[in-house]
């Protein structure tokens, strides 16, 4: 089970950097994984900025968990 637990890691580890790719970068990969443009009901520039604290939350623990397992 360990590998499954690895893979999930290495997954939120890609996932948090491309949200905070879809903060700067304007195109179709980045676009479509913006998590303010799938909760908010008008998504525009000023709430891009959700993407980076959310990219780096996600990205921060799951670095975090795959050093401290």
């Amino acid at each position: 089970m360990f590998w499954l637990d690895s893979i999930l890691t290495y997954v939120g580890i890609i996932y948090g950097i491309l949200l905070v790719l879809a903060t700067f970068v304007h195109n179709k990969v980045t676009e479509a994984f913006r998590i303010d443009a799938l909760f908010m009901p008008n998504p525009s520039e000023s709430t891009r900025p959700l993407n980076l604290v959310a990219g780096l939350l996600v990205a921060g623990y799951s670095i975090y968990s795959l050093l401290a397992g």
